[in-house]
């Protein structure tokens, strides 16, 4: 008979209380893990409440002048300006008397969940109605009203409701790559330029690599290598660098130091609740983001430098932007239709010169919006961009 193996209770029970004790450990690891994971979640809502507060602008600018009611992020199609402030006081400038060195357009579709990119060339000549004439669209900052100069500038051009704005400035942005360990993008040329303090001390190789804020801040300013149009489409490109470092999983540790950075150095119009509803929107990824650009000639008939826009290019990209956020497209430059929109009323009157009108879809606007300024918010100029022209010389001098 062959012989049964004999099984020792004490060595099972010295395996049970092993494999037990794994689990155990495990389960406390694990415990610990979701703890800290939810305090840095508490700490980091605190952070951004915070920082959201701190830069949250109640400067009397509810909605855009262009809607009959708020717009809701995640309901609506909306749009949002951003830009970028040079308040810097060895060039003169300071607080009251920044103009705005970038200006980037986002609008956002809910639907086929997108957005349209629009960079505004700084030296565009465009009417300002806070001045009642025209001029570069960077010096509508300089008006005691800021940014809500400049948002008004916007809307005048392009004719859609700037919903939403964030304005930031240099340091701002040079925190806010430093934050995310820097970004990844393609430096199209060797770069020997200027940093934050007016130094000559950035310098640069061409390709893809990994830029710290102060590289990344000379690379979107320079003017001395391409044209506008260049410029405007490497702004775009380190913004959706940001945007995609920010939302990647290896960031997440590092958005106290970006929210700290943000509410530092930058005014906006938006609310903390509303800010929280766009992480919804980037719950299913980066959106589709498509590119446009206001086409012009250079023009220095004057002696200082305008930036002509190209009636037929100012008029295509208004309607795509239109477009976007569900409105009617304007079929020409002085015909102001603006239907459509967000609110749920539907009411017409008839304006008087101080009076208002609604839309079917509640998008407001004014008699005087309707009319052609006398003066003129666009110029008859055709063209093609400038091909390169180097604007560090006095003639494209960033004081005219």
């Amino acid at each position: 008979m062959p012989r049964k193996r004999q099984v020792y209770k004490s060595h099972v029970k010295k395996k049970q209380k092993k494999s037990g004790g794994i689990l155990k450990v495990t389960l406390i690891i694990l415990l610990i893990a979701l703890l800290i994971a939810g305090s840095y979640l508490a700490y980091l809502y605190y952070v951004g409440k915070k920082a959201a507060d701190k830069a949250y602008d109640n400067n009397g600018r509810v909605k855009s002048e262009l809607r009959t009611e708020q717009v809701k992020p995640l309901e609506d199609n909306i749009s949002i300006l951003f830009a970028g402030v040079d308040d810097s006081e060895k060039r003169g400038q300071g607080n009251t008397h920044s103009r705005s060195d970038s200006l980037m357009l986002a609008t956002l579709n809910n639907k086929d969940h997108s957005v349209k990119l629009l960079s505004i060339p700084r030296d565009s000549y465009v009417y300002i109605p806070a001045f009642k004439y025209q001029d570069k669209i960077t010096h509508a900052h300089t008006d005691s009203t800021g940014i809500l100069s400049t948002i008004d500038s916007v809307e005048n051009l392009l004719n859609i409701p700037v919903d939403y704005y964030f304005e930031l400035n240099f340091d701002a942005f040079i925190q806010i790559v430093d934050a995310l360990d820097g970004i990844e993008v393609d430096v199209p040329y060797k770069l020997d330029e200027l940093d934050e303090n007016d130094k000559r001390t950035v310098h640069l190789q061409p390709g893809v690599q990994t830029l710290n804020g102060r590289e990344a801040l000379a690379l979107a300013r320079t003017r001395h290598y391409d044209d506008d149009f260049k410029r405007g489409e490497r702004q775009q490109m380190i913004l959706e660098a940001i945007a995609k470092k920010a939302t990647s999983v290896s960031s997440f540790t590092k958005y106290d130091a970006l929210l700290t950075a943000i509410g530092d150095n930058m005014t906006t119009n938006m609310k903390f609740d509303e800010m929280k509803s766009f992480f919804s929107y980037l719950k299913d990824g980066m959106p589709k983001i498509t590119s446009l650009k206001l086409e012009g000639t250079n023009d220095m008939s004057t002696g200082v430098y305008y930036f002509k826009l190209n009636d037929e290019s100012v008029l295509n990209v208004r309607q795509q932007l239109q477009k976007q956020l569900g409105l009617t497209p304007d079929q020409s430059l002085d015909s102001h239709s603006n239907k459509g929109g967000n609110a749920s009323n539907s009411t017409t009157t008839n304006a008087t010169d101080d009076e208002s009108t609604t839309t079917d879809n509640g998008v407001a606007g004014t008699k005087e919006q309707s009319e052609n300024p006398s003066d003129g918010s666009y110029s008859n100029y055709s063209g093609n961009s400038n091909g390169g022209q180097d604007y560090s010389s006095n003639s494209y001098s960033d004081n005219n």
